[in-house]
């Protein structure tokens, strides 16, 4: 079993709230819109660490982390990308992916609305942390954590950051 702990959007910010939680995963997930890398490196100073740059980020970020990132956590197979669209609003880029070959979860970010929406057509949970930085039209900065068990993704949280 893993503990992840999934965030996106810090847009270079980084607080001891955040790390706590960093502390208490396994692993952590980063959607995009790093901004500056001090973020990412103090995530990797506690935990490992899986990321993709998205479209704020610079040459830095993108040498350091691909666009995507497809991989297996336990038996579940995880795509994530920053700019990705909803179920049933997949962007063009990624809609024949999620069609001809689904995650089991699909996450990205750039959006900073929370969302996590069952794709029954596809077969596919989506994911979208919000924002847990402090840039950008959202209110409340928040991130999700949940477990991944062999096959299972279960104890999903919301955890709520405070105001920005």
């Amino acid at each position: 079993m893993k503990k992840i702990l999934l965030l996106s959007d810090t847009h270079s910010y980084i607080d001891d709230r955040i790390l706590h939680y960093v502390e208490q995963a396994d692993e952590v997930w980063h959607a995009g819109d790093i901004g500056d890398l001090s973020v990412t490196d103090a995530i990797e100073n506690i935990k490992p660490l899986r990321a993709v740059y998205g479209n704020i980020d610079n040459d830095k970020a993108r040498v350091s982390f691909p666009l995507h990132q497809r991989f297996h956590c336990e038996k579940v197979s995880v795509w994530i990308t920053h700019i990705g669209g909803y179920p049933p609003k997949y962007n063009s880029n990624t809609r024949k992916e999620i069609q001809n070959n689904p995650p089991d979860l699909f996450i990205c970010g750039h959006s900073h609305i929370l969302k996590v929406i069952p794709d029954k057509t596809n077969g596919v949970l989506h994911m979208n942390p919000g924002a847990a930085g402090k840039h950008g039209f959202h209110k409340v900065r928040t991130m999700l954590r949940f477990t991944i068990d062999q096959d299972k993704i279960e104890n999903l949280e919301v955890i709520e950051l405070g105001k920005k």
